[in-house]
């Protein structure tokens, strides 16, 4: 189980445009790493729409948002373009970097029990430690949260 002060797991996976995208290439920068559980979905469509028009206020800050579910490239090509977001999304579908960061958890809904992601948020500092998590996150005003503890 991470927790502040961690050293973050690298990995490395493909992004929304087939790109191999690593931990490591953003050494030097803030990263705010969001799990969520599924492309074009009401509460993750909010919570991408806040990371989207906050965007410039985290560039500001040399911060960089990356948002990671099990969805496809193919997917995530959709949702990114449907909802203009203006990050990128990578495509775990392996799950590889959700057990990485321990996000998948025991869910339920109308009564039937199943594995699934957790909304979590990783604040990653320059130095690679993670600095803060965000569990079960409530997606109204997070994105607003999480730029205020950068």
């Amino acid at each position: 189980m991470l927790k502040v002060g961690d050293k973050a797991p690298n990995f490395s996976i493909e992004n929304d445009s087939g790109e191999k995208i690593s931990l490591k290439n953003f050494k030097g920068k803030t990263v705010v790493l969001y799990f969520y559980p599924k492309d074009m979905t009401s509460g993750c469509t909010i919570e991408a729409c806040d990371f989207r028009d906050l965007q410039k206020k985290f560039q500001k800050k040399e911060a960089v948002i990356l948002g990671v579910s099990k969805d496809s490239i193919e997917r995530h090509k959709k949702f990114k373009g449907k909802y203009d977001l203006n990050f990128q999304l990578l495509a775990d579908t392996e799950g590889e970097v959700c057990d990485l960061f321990d996000v998948i958890k025991e869910k339920s809904m109308y009564g039937r029990k199943f594995m699934g992601i957790e909304r979590t948020t990783y604040i990653i500092g320059p130095d690679g430690k993670i600095q803060k998590i965000y569990n079960k996150v409530k997606v109204k005003d997070h994105a607003k949260s999480v730029l205020e503890e950068i």
